[in-house]
């Protein structure tokens, strides 16, 4: 089906748009940063707090952008500008997010394609190449690098990062130019089921290693000890711990960041597949049920790479919270280690786990894609497969800054930082908050509580949780989510010792 401004595309039934809007909110967030924030912050303390999060504020953001696109049937770029023409620059600074996130979102894909066809070549030949990577020294020497280095020089190439990234943003383009029905819907039903019984397979696998036991005791047994900071009593010299109301906020905050990126809040994805969704369809149940298929992955994800990686450190004596490092090195450097300490089995587990990644990454940029691509039909009236084939090359672009940002041209470093991570930090730290608060005071001030009542109420007898709704979204989501883009800047650009 072709999207026109005459006939607009739509899912073809409440199971569909529940099914793409958990693909899209299962991710990267939930492989790679879930599982690192749970274990600093006290596992199951972490994720009850996570819960919590995603039941009431999760869920205020999601209503809203969902309930913003079914009645406008509009992406974001139009959506704001047809519920009041002063908010048309919101749908703008909206669409901005997808445009940016997409490029280096793909970049990470194809890093995790080329480790899995690494994985893949370790079956058949035998030969581990990335923990027995080698280069040469300055004397010309072949010596035998870790996985840091296999990761370190192909993120450093001159070409393949770049190579790898295009391969996904292919794959993206090609879903998307076969529409919502027939490209997005049909491409879940198949990738969905896969990654849901990967992920349990794998982590099936996980919890019956030998040792597991003391892993997952670490990762989902609340430890309030997390919430405590060692004071020194000035008189006597002892020390001791105690709750800190510091700590407490540091871990809200975390959690509340994991969430925005998790559920895909922010990024114009939930108003654009919002507009697709039937009329006679009941928004507050389908949130509830993204909800519920977000955090079972996510929770799964700990219990895949926790348990390993725990036991892994500490048969190496390395201390666990190093272990567990943000970002990159956890899955990229610390996963392909922990998997060659399995010895034979550990070309199998190391292929289907980035089997798994590259489709939980491939359904996420889809959708991000799919924003980026609907904006275009909604403004300029373009076809679809036009709007695809003019965002592929603008993705492709953007994409090169963040696969020549650690090569090439590594030495540019904007505000400090590689390109990837500034795209990063311009688009999940300021952007998205900025967009999440200004649509809660558009939404509980401008337009009231009531419009969103109204659109959710079509699919429904009752608005179950009203009252919650509108407390939230007037007075307490943009507090919370102001604490967020405070804490987010400082955090990266390294201000008043704050770190998350």
């Amino acid at each position: 089906m072709t999207d026109t401004p005459h006939k607009r595309a739509s899912w073809s039934g409440q199971a569909a748009f529940i099914l793409a809007a958990a693909a899209s909110a299962i991710g990267l967030g939930n492989l790679w940063r879930f599982p690192y924030l749970a274990a600093q912050y006290g596992g199951g303390t972490f994720i009850v707090v996570y819960l919590s999060l995603v039941v009431t504020l999760g869920f205020t953001l999601m209503v809203t952008e969902i309930a913003i696109g079914r009645m406008t049937h509009q992406s974001q770029l139009t959506a704001y500008s047809k519920l009041h023409r002063g908010f048309g620059p919101l749908g703008l600074l909206a669409t901005l997010i997808p445009v940016l996130i997409v490029p280096y979102y793909c970049v990470i894909g194809g890093w995790v394609l080329r480790y899995f066809w690494a994985y893949v070549r370790m079956l058949a030949t035998g030969v581990d190449m990335i923990n027995g990577h080698q280069v040469l020294n300055e004397a010309g020497e072949a010596v035998v690098t870790g996985a840091g280095g296999f990761f370190g020089d192909f993120i450093g190439a001159s070409f393949a990062p770049f190579g790898y990234g295009l391969l996904f943003i292919c794959a993206c383009a090609l879903v998307i130019a076969l529409g919502v029905k027939h490209g997005i819907e049909k491409s879940n039903l198949v990738l969905m089921p896969l990654l849901f019984v990967m992920a349990i397979g794998i982590a099936l696998y996980v919890v019956f290693l030998p040792g597991s036991g003391a892993g997952l005791k670490y990762y989902l047994v609340p430890n309030m000890d997390a919430l405590r900071v060692d004071v020194t009593d000035a008189a006597t010299g002892s020390v001791s711990r105690v709750f800190s109301v510091a700590q407490l906020a540091k871990t809200i905050l975390g959690a509340m960041g994991q969430m925005f990126y998790s559920l895909s809040l922010a990024m114009g994805i939930m108003i654009t597949y919002g507009s697709y969704m039937r009329q006679g369809d009941s928004i507050e149940k389908c949130v509830r049920r993204i909800e519920v298929f977000d955090t079972i992955v996510a929770v799964v994800a700990g219990m895949m790479i926790i348990p390993v990686v725990y036991m892994f450190a500490v048969k190496t004596g390395t201390p666990v919270h190093d272990a567990m490092n943000a970002g990159p090195g956890l899955m990229f450097v610390t996963l392909p280690k922990v998997f060659a300490d399995f010895g034979r089995a550990g070309a199998f587990v190391g292929a289907a786990f980035f089997l798994l990644v590259a489709f939980a990454a491939l359904t996420s940029a889809i959708s991000l894609y799919e924003a980026c691509v609907a904006s275009i039909c909604d403004m300029l009236g373009m076809k679809r497969r036009n709007a695809t084939f003019f965002m592929f090359f603008v993705i492709a672009f953007l994409a090169v800054f963040s696969a020549l940002g650690f090569g090439v041209w590594g030495h540019i470093k904007p505000f400090g930082m590689d390109f990837l991570s500034f795209f990063d930090f311009a688009t999940n730290a300021v952007l998205m908050p900025v967009v999440a608060i200004v649509t809660c005071v558009f939404v509980g001030w401008v337009i009231g509580p009531a419009a969103i009542e109204a659109e959710v109420l079509k699919g429904e007898k009752r608005f179950v949780a009203r009252g919650l709704y509108n407390v939230m979204v007037k007075y307490i989501a943009p507090v919370l989510i102001g604490a967020v883009l405070v804490s987010e800047i400082c955090r990266n650009l390294g201000l008043y010792g704050w770190s998350i």
